[in-house]
């Protein structure tokens, strides 16, 4: 039964906007970042969601690690391709920039990629292919992110989640939407289960000494200090195929460094040599493909929407109701919570009011009087 509290969309946007607005991110720059968290929350994604707009965006602010205002350089540019540095500002308001770009390249050209370097957390990925989409396009991203995943055989955190993630339109209500990163389990989910109080599900973090663990909090602290890592989709070792997940996070993470001339893996920790904070240094890559360039959105759209309607048709396994297509369960979750409203937990409720109160921000809660 779910016995959280719920805000309106409306309300809070409009204080996520003021909230980001009043740690120093220009207004226009805050409705694109509080547009990204809202998103996944529409889609149920809540480890990126409000979840994370002040341990990963505030907090980064007032630490210094994560720039409000964002200067974006254009290093190289091409007819189909675009290099950006972010010069350690909000990766989201980077991203959005490069994908206008692209957008706009795809349609004059067939297709088009960029890289940014010196980035931050760009929220979740599906938001920038997704804007492809929305325009009859494919859109494809990646990014690299502090060290977590330990390539198969090891136990060290060499590279981030490192999402590969692909948005197709079709001639449905919603795109066949991917977003998943090459772990079995994300960081930003591992905070999610710490701040719920639950345990993180065992086989999927190992510690240095080759032990699972489950402790959320523990494993937090350890991933920070380098004595646990992520097991790469596929799980510990080649016998449920894990080098099937390390291989793709090594794509994901060499795509990220080489096309934008950025840092990558020990690199983006985020932490320095004595133990301090400093910049993470992200490296993001996108793609943006016109169907038109080959035989037409339409006929695109017809036959992935053929494809993914086959499959949900298919046969089911026993004790299963339904079958699903990517981005389905997504679209499916916004329409239940269009009218419903934002879900928020003791922890992001915690949150909202401390930023509230810190910026003195004129905001009325109903969930208040059990906070």
């Amino acid at each position: 039964m779910d016995n959280r509290s719920y805000v309106s969309w409306e309300l809070m946007n409009s204080f996520l906007i003021d909230a980001f607005v009043g740690y120093g991110v220009p207004k226009e720059d805050a409705a694109i970042c509080a547009d990204v968290l809202l998103e996944s929350d529409r889609r149920g994604i809540e480890s990126h969601g409000c979840n994370r707009f002040k341990p990963i965006y505030i907090d980064r602010i007032k630490k210094g690690t994560l720039l409000p205002t964002t200067q974006i350089e254009i290093v190289k540019e091409t007819p189909t391709t675009v290099v950006m540095d972010a010069h350690d500002g909000m990766g989201m308001v980077a991203s959005h920039k490069m994908m206008e770009m692209l957008i706009e390249k795809a349609k004059k050209n067939g297709m088009a990629g960029g890289a940014i370097r010196n980035s931050t957390h760009y929220g979740i990925a599906g938001y920038w292919t997704s804007m492809a989409s929305k325009e009859g396009l494919i859109g494809l991203t990646g990014t690299n992110a502090r060290p977590s995943i330990a390539p198969t055989f090891g136990v060290e955190n060499m590279m981030g989640t490192n999402p590969l993630t692909f948005s197709l339109p079709t001639d449905e209500e919603f795109p066949f939407c991917l977003d998943c990163a090459t772990s079995i389990v994300q960081r930003g989910r591992i905070e999610y289960y710490a701040r719920e109080g639950k345990e993180t599900p065992a086989g999927t973090v190992i510690s240095e000494k080759g032990e699972a663990m489950t402790d959320s909090n523990e494993i937090l602290k350890a991933l920070v200090d380098g004595t646990a890592a992520l097991a790469p989709l596929g799980g510990i070792g080649d016998e449920l195929a894990g080098y099937k997940g390390y291989g793709y996070a090594a794509v994901v993470e060499i795509l990220s460094a080489a096309l934008s001339g950025g840092q990558f893996m020990k690199a983006l920790s985020g932490v320095d040599e004595n133990g301090k904070p400093k910049m993470y240094h992200l490296g993001h890559f996108f793609f943006v493909i016109d169907p038109d360039a080959f035989m037409g959105r339409e006929t695109f759209k017809k036959t992935a929407g053929d494809i993914c309607r086959a499959l949900r048709a298919s046969k089911k396994a026993p004790g299963s109701d339904r079958i699903y297509t990517a981005g389905e369960k997504e679209y499916l979750v916004w329409l239940e919570r269009k009218e419903k409203g934002v879900p928020v937990n003791k922890g992001v409720q915690k949150d909202i009011i401390e930023v509230r109160n810190a910026l003195d921000l004129p905001y009325k809660f109903d969930f208040e009087e059990s906070v």
